[in-house]
């Protein structure tokens, strides 16, 4: 068994690789990424997560570079969050420069600060083409230069790669994950919008395999 740490959003896909992982019998510790986002109620769902299944939890604050992140509508709070399925044209303004990078990075160097074999996220193969840090091809790229980037070697690890959303949710179903604690709405606001991308996607996972998501939306 390996010892990982996971990059937890607080989202769904993030949420059932942490049971994943666990199930398997790894040894965990999450991180969860301040970087200023508007949603960044999804941290609370982070640390909710961690408590329930007794795993560490910490949170880089990286609040300071929100400004050189552009003018994507999640992380510019004057910027219109946009409404729709990802493969419309106006989802493009949720793009985050270099985003999966930039938490990655961060989590490789606590990994090998504490010596653990690995570094998890929930890249899976319904990640948009709009957003290219979420491509196969960046992440191989990626493994490769975590490999190298300390003599005690580092793995990338992207267990759900070849799933699709619904079939994170039922995998997640099976163990039993705490959906009720997840966050995936953009808006951050009290409830879920069920409007913006991020929102219809879960709605459409869940629908596929009529699971019951506990969340609620603001819109039906």
């Amino acid at each position: 068994m390996e010892k990982i740490v996971l990059v937890l959003s607080g989202g769904m896909d993030s949420a059932v690789l942490l049971y994943h992982l666990l199930d398997a019998g790894h040894t965990l510790k999450t991180l969860s990424v301040n970087y200023g986002q508007r949603h960044v109620r999804e941290i609370e769902s982070a640390a909710a997560l961690s408590e329930r299944v007794g795993v560490e939890h910490r949170i880089a604050d990286l609040r300071s570079i929100n400004p050189l992140l552009g003018s994507n509508s999640l992380s510019n709070s004057e910027a219109e969050i946009p409404e729709g399925h990802y493969e419309e044209e106006s989802m493009k303004q949720t793009v985050v420069p270099n985003r999966n990078m930039i938490m990655l990075s961060v989590a490789v160097g606590w990994a090998l600060a504490l010596q653990f074999d690995a570094v998890a996220y929930g890249a899976h193969s319904g990640d948009h083409a709009i957003y290219p840090d979420c491509r196969e091809e960046f992440a191989q790229a990626l493994d490769q230069a975590v490999g190298l980037c300390d003599w005690q070697g580092m793995q990338l690890m992207r267990p759900f790669v070849e799933l699709d959303k619904g079939a994170i949710a039922q995998r997640g179903d099976a163990l039993g994950v705490p959906f009720e604690l997840t966050w995936t709405c953009y808006k951050g606001g009290a409830v879920h919008c069920g409007k913006c991308g991020a929102c219809q996607e879960r709605r459409e996972a869940f629908a596929a395999h009529r699971i019951t998501d506990p969340v609620t939306f603001e819109s039906g």
